[in-house]
């Protein structure tokens, strides 16, 4: 795994949320305009970083993705966070609102 990935989720000064996808994976293309809205919305307050898992399989898997669309939210480098699946813009909010507040 590239050195530089590790650094920017473990010194970002905000949050981080990963996005594990694959161009082929239906769900994660189906998600996808969520994760940009999340991005967008958050901006200053998170960071959003997409990984794409046939060109970065060594990332997915030091982080256990075992299934994708998958999300992990990392805090200075530590997992805040994670999920697996289509989620609703909703879901998401109702998380990371959490999430952030702590």
């Amino acid at each position: 795994m590239k050195k530089p990935f590790q650094d920017m989720i473990r010194e970002s000064e905000t949050p981080v949320l990963v996005d594990f996808y694959a161009d082929w994976c239906g769900p994660c293309k189906a998600v996808s305009p969520v994760v940009e809205s999340l991005a967008s919305s958050y901006e200053g307050k998170l960071k959003v970083v997409k990984v794409d898992v046939d060109k970065n399989p060594q990332a997915a898997e030091f982080y256990q993705v075992r299934g994708i669309p998958a999300f992990i939210l990392f805090d200075k480098g530590e997992i805040k966070w994670r999920a697996a699946g289509f989620r609703s813009e909703a879901d998401f909010r109702r998380e990371l609102d959490t999430l952030l507040a702590a």
